[in-house]
């Protein structure tokens, strides 16, 4: 089995902004399934928008489409009953990655945090997105991206999907043979990469690469600001070197505040090196994007210590200048609502904002420690 996947050429991408975008254009696709759908995602809530999708997926099945669902014992937990049985009852396949089980303490930190939806062997979606009302339907909803991918990589997704499938021992999956992705003589480069915890982490690899490459700017966006030492110096060599580096990440709306504190502790060496650093304001920044120059990688991966240690996860890399300028117009238009911190003015922070990230941030190093003795 190879331990990664190749560039393809010949890929169409397009960036969808916000679930009021992305979550029609997916349906959508599902609505116009003839053969299989694949659906692969963490976190799952029983709300408007996961009974707007069950309906779907439910009637996709009732015409005849094979529809297979594979969801993390854990973030999905919050499916109730009722709307687990309506699928099952419709013929919809469902298969839970790890069972969680009281015997298997340390088993059970191992997450399936990957997200994909794949129609007929000819498109995939991936990106951070998840079967919540937090993604879509207020002013608030998350910010969030999703990539909208046809070509010769949406076959590696497939191949993906069937190994974490099966990983997860779920009963064989049988799919009709469809036609290859199509091969768009204009597209894109494209790449899929892929983690599970400490192997084959080529998604973190491939960004300390690409930042130590970048000559013009970089763009990093993480809902979960756990930096590795690597990182942070990778990130401020580019600083001192010239290029400019730009750091996106929440404000004060977050689901793990602690998460934000501790990050902050890494704020004032960044700054001084030079980086940019912009703390989103609207919402709580959900999405996980990087670009560097002309490469750019949307998915799951957070770059946090949870993700990096035991999740599996995956990412869309593109190695193309027109849809880095996609990137980085959603990168400008998150800049504009989000609050710029001056290195100056976050010298002078109060004491009580110095507490929390001594505070939170020991927390951090100890549970590390715990993590990897070594």
């Amino acid at each position: 089995m190879a331990k990664h996947f190749s560039w393809r050429a010949g890929n169409q991408l397009q960036l969808l902004v916000q679930g009021q975008e992305f979550f029609p254009a997916m349906l959508t696709e599902i609505d116009q399934a003839t053969e299989y759908i694949l659906l692969e995602v963490y976190l799952v809530e029983s709300g408007q928008q996961t009974q707007l999708w069950i309906q779907h997926l439910v009637a996709a099945s009732l015409r005849g489409v094979r529809v297979a669902l594979l969801l993390d014992s854990f973030g999905a937990a919050q499916l109730n009953d009722d709307e687990r049985l309506q699928l099952l009852a419709a013929g919809v396949r469902i298969n839970w990655f790890n069972p969680l089980h009281w015997r298997k303490v340390s088993r059970n930190l191992m997450r399936d945090h990957r997200k994909l939806l794949l129609v007929d062997g000819r498109i995939a979606f991936t990106g951070g997105f998840g079967l919540t009302d937090d993604f879509a339907g207020s002013e608030a909803a998350w910010q969030e991206v999703v990539v909208r991918i046809e070509g010769p990589c949406v076959a590696d997704w497939q191949t993906l999907f069937w190994r974490t499938w099966h990983q997860a021992r779920g009963r064989k999956l049988e799919l009709l043979a469809c036609s290859p992705p199509a091969l768009y003589r204009q597209g894109g480069e494209g790449r899929l990469v892929y983690g599970q915890g400490l192997y084959l982490h080529a998604i973190k690899l491939s960004l300390l690469r690409n930042i130590q490459q970048a000559k013009q700017q970089i763009w990093l966006a993480t809902p979960y600001f756990a930096p590795s030492r690597r990182l942070r110096r990778a990130l401020m060599a580019a600083a001192r070197r010239g290029v400019e580096v730009h750091l996106l990440l929440p404000g004060p709306e977050t689901d793990h505040p602690p998460v934000r504190y501790a990050g902050q502790r890494f704020y004032q060496k960044l700054l001084a090196a030079g980086v940019q650093i912009y703390e989103y304001q609207p919402s709580f920044l959900h999405a996980k994007v990087s670009l560097c120059d002309d490469w750019a990688s949307v998915g799951s991966c957070n770059f946090d210590h949870w993700g990096l240690h035991w999740n599996l996860e995956a990412n869309q890399e593109v190695l193309d200048a027109a849809f880095a300028e996609q990137v980085e117009s959603w990168f400008q238009e998150c800049r504009a609502q989000s609050l710029w911190l001056d290195a100056e003015l976050w010298k002078r922070r109060s004491r009580r904002q110095k507490i929390r990230e001594y505070f939170w941030g020991l927390l951090d190093e100890v549970i590390q420690r715990f993590k990897s003795p070594s």
